[in-house]
């Protein structure tokens, strides 16, 4: 038993199609005019609405407006006594599922009645598979199984059917757009539009075009109307990628759209009301920006309502085997070639890396071992620039595990002078090692050795003569 939401002005109409309701075995809610039906819908429990096409205060069309305005998917049959093709047509297209002319017998109000609940199940169902989907092939996308991955992805799960903001934080090549289009893939706004905006990207003197649009005539050069971001992503989610590069006067603006969600385009005389959904990104350290003036508080309150940090390559190696395989399998499909796997010296060499460019870095690496390789599964060598005659600057996007150092960025706090207490490092020839080993554990020992030696057992200084980060360097030291 489904109930049904009756809508109509005229009383022995409403009366006619309650008892037709009723003799189907369906529960009636009659009520004469939209005002009292949004209040019916607010409650819930509605299946299906059957309203009239003209009623005083607001038509039929208007209330499939409303409808859609305030997220209500109920289904709507439109009745009218004017039977008219443009009517039917104009129902239709403004989302009814169905179109009855009065006068009408209760086995046809039955049958649209039938007919429309089962269209609704059908679509319901096609939206739940269609959302499995979309959620395996973005967790597909997402590669990785370590606990520090896992995690953000089920904060993901749990924040997407909101409509809170999220914040998403972290390095450089880390995987954050794709964790944003995630957030809307799991969402509700799923079918709406994903729009991105490239924050660092945008030309001075038109980023408030860019994200709010303008009219005609605004300024030279505006020959038509032009939608902003933020009407492009109406019902739909907007990322704001590097969000921290935005100008303060922008970051103004761009906290009242926030706010009120309404925003004037350039040269308009009215506000547009948008329904967005933000989500946006960030590889700097945000309490810095703060500190320094650079970014608003209040804005990072209104955009990180749900902040998360993405781990960087190096905090979760555990992940590096699956990565590799899904890199080598697109590598080996784009070049054509047959690649069986990758021998474990080569996993080792992969994982001792620090990974600065973290998986944009790893993917390219492999891609780069793809092309070059002689054989079907790549071993330690085919990392080595040197070997295929590459000369890749260490530390440079890509150089690889084997070309640098092992590279991980500087700290902030590191001080070449040695003026913060460090002692200064030997000479090039004093610091040179002899190794009487080609394994790398022993080789890496001996580096490990020599450079705390250096350094007064200083782990901090110790790890950047290894161009490691300094906690890669206690988790070497431990094992």
């Amino acid at each position: 038993m489904a109930t049904i939401l009756l809508v109509d002005d005229e009383s022995a109409s409403l009366q006619i199609m309650e008892e037709s309701i009723r003799g189907i075995g369906h529960q009636p809610i009659a009520v004469r005019n939209v005002d009292a039906a949004l209040k019916v819908l607010d409650r819930g429990g509605v299946d299906l609405i059957v309203s009239d096409y003209r009623m005083p205060g607001a038509t039929g069309l208007e209330f499939l407006e409303m409808l859609e305005e305030g997220g209500h998917g109920v289904g709507l049959i439109m009745v009218t006594g004017y039977a008219s093709i443009e009517h039917a047509v104009s129902a239709i297209k403004a989302g009814a599922v169905d179109y009855l002319t009065k006068p009408f017998r209760p086995q046809e109000l039955g049958l649209a009645v039938d007919q429309a609940l089962e269209y609704i199940r059908l679509r319901r169902e096609n939206e739940l598979l269609r959302r499995e989907v979309v959620e395996l092939r973005s967790t597909r996308e997402i590669i990785g199984s370590s606990k520090s991955l896992q995690r953000v992805l089920e904060t993901i799960r749990s924040v997407a059917p909101t409509k809170a903001s999220v914040l998403i934080q972290g390095e450089s090549g880390t995987g954050k757009e794709l964790l944003a289009r995630a957030v809307h893939n799991f969402s509700d706004r799923a079918n709406g539009p994903f729009v991105s905006v490239n924050c660092a990207a945008l030309p001075e003197n038109l980023v408030e075009s860019i994200l709010f649009g303008h009219e005609k005539g605004a300024f030279t050069g505006a020959i038509k109307d032009v939608k902003g971001a933020f009407e492009r992503a109406h019902r739909g989610t907007l990322l704001l990628d590097e969000v921290t590069e935005m100008k303060p006067e922008m970051q103004a603006k761009l906290l009242r759209a926030l706010q009120e969600q309404e925003f004037e385009r350039l040269g308009a005389v009215t506000s547009t009301r948008v329904d967005v959904r933000i989500v946006s990104t960030t590889n700097r350290d945000l309490a810095t920006e703060i500190e320094h003036g650079r970014f608003r508080e209040d804005l990072y309150f209104r955009l990180g309502v749900v902040p998360l940090r993405v781990p960087p390559l190096r905090e979760r190696i555990e992940d590096i085997p699956e990565l590799v395989a899904f890199f080598l399998d697109q590598a080996a499909a784009e070049a054509g070639k047959r690649l069986d796997g990758v021998l474990p010296d080569a996993l080792e060499v992969l994982r001792a890396y620090d990974w600065p460019g973290n998986v944009r870095e790893l993917s390219h690496t492999v891609k780069r071992a793809a092309i070059l390789a002689r054989g079907t599964k790549l071993g330690a060598d085919d990392f080595n620039p040197a070997r295929h005659g590459l000369s890749l600057p260490s530390g440079a996007p890509g150089a690889g595990p084997i070309a640098g150092k092992g590279a991980g960025k500087p700290t902030q706090d590191s001080d070449p002078s040695g003026q913060n207490g460090h002692p200064e490092p030997e000479s090039e020839s004093d610091s040179g090692i002899r190794l009487d080993t080609l394994n790398l554990s022993e080789a890496e020992e001996a580096l490990i050795r020599k450079a705390l030696e250096i350094t007064g057992d200083n782990r901090t200084r110790a790890a950047e003569l290894l161009g490691i980060h300094v906690r890669t360097l206690r988790n070497k030291l431990n094992r």
